[in-house]
């Protein structure tokens, strides 16, 4: 599946996927989301990005999961 709106850059952010155009990881978005905040909660501290763009995190998030199974950490 094709994630137009996520990058992965080798030295950004350590090389952690990211919202495009920014340095903000998908990781960090799915955090808040998991931690019970919304989509409108999140955007208030990331004005720079869209409900697109969170949507775009959860997407990629998943796909990664559904590819390359589920980590225990």
């Amino acid at each position: 599946m094709e994630h137009p709106r996520i990058t992965q850059t080798p030295g950004v952010m350590g090389g952690k996927p990211c919202i495009k155009g920014t340095r903000i990881p998908v990781d960090v978005l799915v955090d808040y989301i998991a931690s019970g905040e919304t989509i409108a909660e999140v955007l208030l501290g990331y004005p720079d990005i869209s409900e697109e763009d969170v949507k775009a995190a959860l997407a990629y998030a998943a796909d990664h999961i559904r590819t390359n199974g589920f980590v225990a950490v």
